[in-house]
């Protein structure tokens, strides 16, 4: 064989590979991919990310239902500005994305924590200033699924519940009417405060315990976050408590 045809077949056997490799990278990444997040770290990671962007949602979603002490006029141009924005469908979608893999992987660690200690410890005991641990983290899987059903009843209420509209010249949807109505039932007010302070219990340790998956993890640094993160959670829990109680009182 001459040098030519060597040289030809080389290059062949070359160009077979890297369309090989090519080809299959993808398919190398993916599994790296779900590797990576189907690990412990990984999936603190994803649980930590996924808790710190619905944690910024809040703080937005608290301020905007705060413009309801403006008045229903302001409140209810808010709405519709809201819902009339073209970007409000796929960041409705992106938000309802981030829920759901921070509750899949919330649950799926619990679970496999619980497998891999079969047997609980007999008694807890917090270490006193010097623990993390709190009654806040301890309950997080609970206080987590009674925030996934309230949020599950508060979309289906308010967003696809009753349809009102104002009576003006260009009317939009009168939701402030929606709300007053539905504070105005002791039973509904009563929930709300019980699940909105639940809300606040969740971020207590969510916070502070979302950066420190993210690598935010340092003597100082650790304790100002969580100082923060209970000012936040008293700030958001207590915030979206008092709507419903100020528009029983008031409306």
């Amino acid at each position: 064989m001459c040098r030519a045809d060597a040289l030809k077949q080389a290059l062949l056997r070359h160009s077979g590979r890297s369309k090989y490799n090519r080809s299959d990278v993808g398919a190398h990444l993916m599994a790296t991919f779900r590797r990576l997040f189907s690990s412990s770290v990984g999936t603190k990671l994803l649980i930590g990310l996924t808790g710190l962007l619905l944690f910024l949602y809040l703080i937005l979603h608290l301020a905007g239902n705060a413009l309801i002490f403006a008045g229903p006029e302001i409140f209810n141009e808010y709405s519709h500005a809201l819902i009339s924005n073209p970007l409000i469908i796929p960041i409705e979608i992106a938000l309802l994305l981030v829920f759901v893999i921070h509750v899949y992987k919330a649950i799926t660690n619990y679970v496999g924590n619980q497998a891999a200690r079969p047997v609980g410890y007999e008694l807890k005991r917090y270490a006193g200033h010097t623990s993390r641990k709190s009654f806040a983290s301890s309950t997080m899987i609970w206080s987590g699924l009674v925030v996934f059903l309230f949020i599950v009843i508060h979309v289906k209420q308010f967003k696809y519940g009753a349809w009102y509209q104002t009576a003006s010249d260009s009317p939009i949807r009168d939701l402030a009417r929606t709300e007053y109505e539905v504070f105005a039932q002791p039973a509904w007010v009563a929930f709300y405060v019980i699940a909105t302070l639940l809300v606040g219990l969740h971020l207590r340790h969510g916070i502070s315990s979302g950066f420190q998956s993210i690598g935010v993890d340092h003597p100082i640094y650790t304790r100002r976050l969580t100082r923060w993160g209970i000012a936040f959670a008293i700030l958001i829990g207590g915030g979206l408590a008092f709507i419903p109680i100020w528009i029983f009182f008031t409306q």
